[in-house]
């Protein structure tokens, strides 16, 4: 299959591939990227000066096989009556990486 368009990550999402490049014990096992609307991002926590936004994965495999993580912030709606209801923003669509 052969893809025309470049991928576009959707608002709220991401992915954590496995990294091949390990050149010691300190370099990460998994990197990339995740794109988080703030300006719409209610109800963020903020402990010691740092903005805490808490995110859901999910385990997926890629169009090579590879195994990867989709992520998505999951954001928190007031409930009427002070409850808490959370909102998550899945990703359906597949990562190219």
């Amino acid at each position: 299959m052969t893809y025309t368009t470049a991928f576009k990550q959707k608002p709220d999402g991401g992915s954590l591939r496995p990294s091949n490049f390990k050149k010691g014990p300190q370099s990460p096992d998994y990197y990339g990227t995740i794109h988080i609307n703030m300006k719409d991002l209610t109800n963020v926590k903020i402990e010691d000066g740092c903005h805490v936004v808490k995110l859901s994965g999910w385990k997926k495999t890629d169009k090579n096989g590879k195994t990867y993580l989709s992520l998505a912030v999951d954001r928190f709606i007031p409930k009427e009556g002070g409850g808490i209801r959370q909102e998550h923003q899945s990703q359906d669509e597949e990562d190219p990486f």
